[in-house]
């Protein structure tokens, strides 16, 4: 019978995943302790930090205020979208962060001094052997530790480190930002937080009139040099009405005086209008679209300006619930897109009118300057005296006019800037830090709770591991995966405790499995010397559990072969010690039982066992007959077992091999298929002679046998390939000595086998 291996995909089976667990359960409680152990040992040496946290108002529209941009349409920048990051940058820029250091004075604080430099302690090693990042990450210096030492530099420097201390975050959906710090001093860590807030409401309020402040400076140099050319024309003036003793003029030339003081006036007028129209272009030329003022007086750019503002808020508003990819997004993106370059369109056409409007002012002064002058001419003719003393007087009143506006636009600035100096901002702050009074890390319980859950999976993976590193043969699925033998039986692992275990009841309660009462009825009430060797324990305690299973062991050999059952069956194994011999001699007590003649053949010649356990002579035996000095009938023992012979493997020979590779042996085992039921024999190991693979090839059937649990693949598919080789029949696999336990690998497989077998046996 021919078998091969299946080739079918395994399938996910959790079961075995569970037998796994439950079968290395101890790695996973053991790692899981280690882990708790090392972090406990960390967490509770680890430093205290306190967390001190003030919460800021930052508005997008501040309090309107006076300037000299109300007069050209300008005022506060206007938030856009990227508004709250740009705070929350500032909020931890180096520049205000190192005007806290100064404010606080923080290289003089004492919390910043380096007495001596850290010993390393038990807490440092355990650390730099086990590197558990996720809960306690490398330690960068800090300005609150001891070893911190101040530098040449000392406020860059600590601005440095306390940048990176700094946490900053904003409240979902409200205009609230929080901003905290740790430290393992909490009043340092409040008054740093506290500071940082004041600066920043500082900071920003300088900012957001640093405009207004050049505008004043302007106003300031225009209207010294106004008031320089003021006076010195109506120093002018007065001289030269008194050098010329100036009277009235007639009617035509009062008409004429008139129309040439309508056009100075007109000419004055037209150098204010000029002045505002340059000033009005050169500051459209530098706007942009996030700085328009609130009120614009171009409607289109108004309502323009109030269409992206809602468009804008609203793709604000939705991104805090979408991302900027998810399509509602990217349509809004566009629209907005769209909107400003609508907007920046009408800026632009917007700057040309002012272009246009302030070259048309310029032309228009230009031509009342020469008209004036052409006029002037011909005032002159009439009275040049009066006439000119006239002029003066028109172009100091003018400039009067002039200086009183820019006066009082001075004094609107200068109101403006005193509203700056009163620090009215659009932040505030909402809730000041308080001295924490407990610290926030570590978190020992979090830890430790984290280090268990941590532990336990990592221990279920060892698991794994360790399963996919164990090379041994772990059961019949396996076996039958790779070579496609089917199982005969499993043999379990008697242990001490096991030995006194005299029926399958009393060692079945241990694993609480269930089983047959009613057989075990009669049998509990048998008391059965204790077992020390399991050789013969077939016939010594024919109803001991494990006597059982070797009879199903027998009934699963009978059949194998469904023509007829094997006569001749060879007992052999990939390496040595895995329990041929004994399982050789306690399958041919089970044959006997059923009053069938049984021949128990030790085939090896090089370490035979067979006569000691049957305590019989080792003479004559299998080797003798071999070489001819003994007959067959000479060389058979009766044993002390009814229906059970042997034949000892006589002296050990110098050439094993060849004696079992001789015609005497097939003649050997001709003979004892006519005198005997069943020749068993007992072979060496496969992979350490070729004894076996010679004895097996010559046999009907062979059973090989695996050691649960120690038996390797690469050495039992070797032993399998060589007997193929040598065309032996193997039969199945028996797995001796396997350790079940209640849920574990061979569990289910093994009371399928007995149930079987008590089936069979009513």
């Amino acid at each position: 019978m021919e078998y091969e291996p299946m080739e079918k995909e395994r399938e996910i089976d959790l079961l075995e995943y569970w037998k796994t667990i439950v079968k290395r359960k101890w790695v996973i409680v053991v790692f899981a302790a280690a882990l708790m152990l090392s972090v406990g040992i960390i967490t509770f040496n680890i430093v205290p930090k306190y967390k001190a946290m003030t919460t800021l108002l930052i508005k997008e529209e501040g309090s309107r205020m006076l300037s000299i941009e109300d007069e050209f349409g300008y005022q506060r920048r206007v938030v856009n979208l990227r508004f709250y990051n740009t705070q929350l940058k500032l909020l931890k820029s180096k520049s205000l962060v190192e005007r806290v250091v100064r404010k606080m004075n923080l290289p003089a604080r004492p919390e910043f001094s380096a007495d001596q430099k850290p010993k390393k302690s038990l807490t440092t090693t355990v650390k730099n052997l086990i590197s558990l990042r996720w809960i306690v990450p490398e330690k960068k210096p800090e300005i609150g530790d001891s070893m911190y030492s101040i530098p040449s530099s000392p406020y860059a420097e600590i601005a440095n480190v306390l940048q990176d201390g700094i946490e900053v975050s904003s409240i979902r959906n409200t205009n609230l930002v929080e901003v905290s710090y740790k430290s393992p001093y909490p009043v340092l860590c409040s008054d740093i937080v506290n500071t940082l807030a004041e600066e920043f409401i500082s900071f920003s309020v300088e900012k957001r009139y640093e405009t207004t402040q050049q505008a004043s400076d302007f106003l300031s140099e225009q209207i010294a040099n106004l008031r320089g050319d003021l006076a010195a024309k109506e120093k002018e003036l007065q001289r030269y009405g008194k050098r010329k003793k100036l009277f009235f003029l007639s009617d035509t030339e009062s008409a004429t005086m008139s129309k040439f003081a309508d056009l100075t006036e007109a000419y004055t007028q037209s150098q204010i209008e000029r002045i505002k129209a340059e000033a009005s272009y050169r500051e459209l030329k530098e706007l942009e679209v996030d700085s328009l003022p609130q009120f614009v007086s171009n409607m289109m750019i108004q309502n323009l300006k109030t269409e992206y503002t809602r468009m804008r808020n609203e793709y604000k508003e939705k991104g805090e619930i979408y991302k900027s990819d998810y399509p509602v997004m990217v349509t809004l993106r566009a629209k907005l897109d769209s909107m400003r370059n609508e907007l920046e369109n009408e800026i632009a056409k917007a700057v040309d009118e002012a272009e246009r409007t302030y070259s048309s002012s310029l032309k228009e002064e230009i031509s009342l300057k020469n008209l004036l002058e052409a006029h002037k001419a011909d005032v002159i003719r009439m009275n040049s005296n009066a006439i000119f003393y006239n002029s003066l007087k028109i172009e100091v009143d003018n400039k009067r006019r002039l200086l009183n506006s820019l006066v009082e636009r001075q004094n609107e600035t200068l109101v403006s800037a005193r509203l700056g100096g009163l620090k009215t901002s659009n932040t505030s702050i909402i809730d000041k830090a308080e001295v924490p009074k407990f610290p926030v890390s570590p978190n020992k319980k979090l830890n430790l709770i984290l280090a268990l859950f941590v532990g336990i999976f990592g221990g279920v993976g060892l698991c794994f591991v360790l399963e996919y590193l164990d090379n041994s043969v772990k059961g019949p699925e396996e076996v039958e995966r790779l070579t496609g033998l089917p199982s005969l039986g499993v043999i379990p692992y008697l242990s001490p405790d096991g030995m006194k275990k005299k029926n399958r009841y009393s060692y079945y309660s241990k694993y609480k499995y269930s089983y047959s009462e009613k057989k075990e009825n009669s049998r509990r009430e048998e008391a059965l010397p204790d077992i020390k060797e399991i050789e013969l324990v077939n016939h010594l305690h024919p109803k001991f559990f494990i006597s059982e299973d070797y009879r199903t062991v027998r009934t699963s050999i009978l059949l194998s072969h469904a023509e007829s059952p094997p006569k001749t069956i060879a007992f052999s194994s990939a390496l040595p010690q895995e329990g041929k011999t004994v399982t050789a001699i306690n399958t041919a007590v089970a044959f006997s039982q059923l009053k069938e003649k049984v021949l128990l053949v030790d085939s090896d010649l090089r370490k035979p066992r067979l006569h000691r356990i049957f305590k019989v002579k080792n003479a004559g035996g299998l080797s003798g007959y071999l070489t001819g000095k003994v007959s067959i009938e000479d060389a058979i023992q009766k044993t002390n077992v009814k229906n059970v012979w042997l034949i000892p493997s006589g002296p050990i020979p110098p050439n094993p091999a060849e004696l079992v590779n001789s015609g005497k042996m097939k003649e050997l085992m001709e003979e004892a298929k006519k005198k005997f039921d069943v020749v068993l024999f007992d072979t060496p190991p496969i992979l350490a002679v070729v004894d076996a693979v010679i004895v097996s090839s010559f046999t009907d059937s062979t059973v090989f046998i695996i050691h649960a649990g120690k038996t390797e693949q690469k050495p039992f598919l070797q032993a399998v390939e060589e007997m193929k080789k040598a065309k032996a029949k193997i039969i199945g696999v028996l797995f001796n000595e396997v350790k079940i336990k209640r849920d574990g690998y061979y569990s289910s497989y093994y009371r399928y086998h007995y149930y079987g077998e008590e089936e069979r046996t009513e």
